[in-house]
């Protein structure tokens, strides 16, 4: 009986956790207003992207946006991606062209290069994808920045990853979906812990106030969730769910980088704030235990009780984590969600411990 009364309070916070997510998943859409529409610069540092950036180019200057910059740094690209920005600035008095050589003390640095790139922008509001990153639609840019306003001056929007066949596909997508439900719903609790760089914007006001990213400027990772992590508060952050506001870019193929990418990634939450570590930390132990746990009490007298218990959390986890995957268009990863979840898991308990006494690879 004590280890079902532990297994029902290692269940209990595990909803506790989902309450807290409902704020996102049973969230509203707002109606759109037609705002002033104010100049802004839209922001794409490119290493090595000459594919990408020939592809995806148009889609920008598409943008159906009256008044903006399309600032493209070359970040000392050993590709073409110099020669293709360049050439699509000839024709576009609108692109601006940033090239970045390589600097003894930022060797390699994405944030040596974006700082440059911010310092060039001639407008306040500013909007961040990546070279590899397509707008859902030509209101993407429209639809990110009308959130701006005199309070609201770092937004955080869905970078999606398309849709392939594969079971790696569905992972990486159940991943950025949970990602992105925590980081939105933390937003919404008034807590702002975190963005991605896919699809992200904020005043250059707020990046000057901050000193931009001094703080971590030798961390490779890190360009977007530790500066928000920093800089975020209930009062001025606001996030953007509206589908036409997502990014999409393509999914790593192979498991072996993908791996990579995410060590890269988890690397900097130690770097977080201790109230978000903290947060953060008790939710992955629980959701650990609950699974360690629940294959325990099968095996046990009372294991009837600990099946009920096991229903009554997965059907929280279907309910909540089910409508938010319906609000950011991942309905398909719904019906095996507790699958995805636990095989999730334990690949991030490996990540983890890989990571312990590494050290952080250049951006890629």
């Amino acid at each position: 009986m004590v280890l079902l009364y532990i297994f029902g309070a290692v269940a209990l916070i595990n909803c506790v956790y989902y309450i807290l997510f409902s704020k996102f998943s049973f969230l509203k859409p707002s109606e759109k207003i037609i705002s002033e529409k104010y100049p802004v610069s839209l922001i794409i540092c490119a290493k090595n992207e000459a594919e990408n950036l020939q592809k995806h180019i148009p889609l920008w200057q598409k943008q159906n946006y009256p008044n903006y910059e399309l600032i493209l740094i070359n970040d000392a690209s050993a590709d073409e991606t110099l020669e293709v920005i360049e050439s699509f600035a000839e024709n576009d008095p609108r692109i601006q062209v940033v090239n970045v050589k390589n600097n003894e003390a930022f060797w390699g640095n994405k944030k040596y290069a974006l700082t440059l790139g911010i310092k060039r922008s001639k407008n306040t509001r500013l909007l961040f994808t990546d070279a590899d990153c397509y707008p859902a639609s030509n209101e993407w840019l429209a639809t990110m920045a009308s959130n701006f306003s005199d309070e609201k001056q770092l937004i955080l929007g869905y970078g999606a990853y398309e849709k392939q066949p594969g079971f790696l596909n569905k992972i990486i997508r159940f991943e950025t979906l949970m990602t992105a439900v925590q980081y939105f719903s933390y937003a919404k609790a008034g807590n702002p812990y975190m963005g991605v760089g896919r699809n992200l914007a904020y005043t250059s006001n707020l990046y000057y106030e901050n000193k931009g990213f001094m703080s971590h400027i030798k961390i490779p990772s890190g360009d977007d969730d530790l500066f928000v992590n920093e800089a975020a508060t209930s009062g001025n952050t606001e996030i953007c769910i509206d589908p036409e506001g997502f990014t999409y870019s393509l999914p790593k193929t192979k498991k072996k980088k993908w791996l990579l990418q995410k060590k890269r990634h988890y690397s900097t939450a130690k770097l977080y704030k201790p109230k978000h570590r903290f947060m953060l930390g008790v939710y992955y132990i629980f959701n650990f235990l609950f699974w360690l746990l629940a294959a325990i009490i099968l095996f046990t007298n009372v294991w009837i009780f600990g099946l009920g218990i096991i229903f009554i959390r997965i059907l929280f986890q279907y309910i909540i984590i089910g409508n938010a995957a319906k609000k950011l268009k991942e309905a398909d990863l719904v019906p095996l969600i507790p699958f995805y979840e636990l095989f999730l898991i334990f690949t991030q308990l490996s990540i983890f411990i890989s990571n312990s006494g590494e050290k952080n690879s250049q951006w890629k």
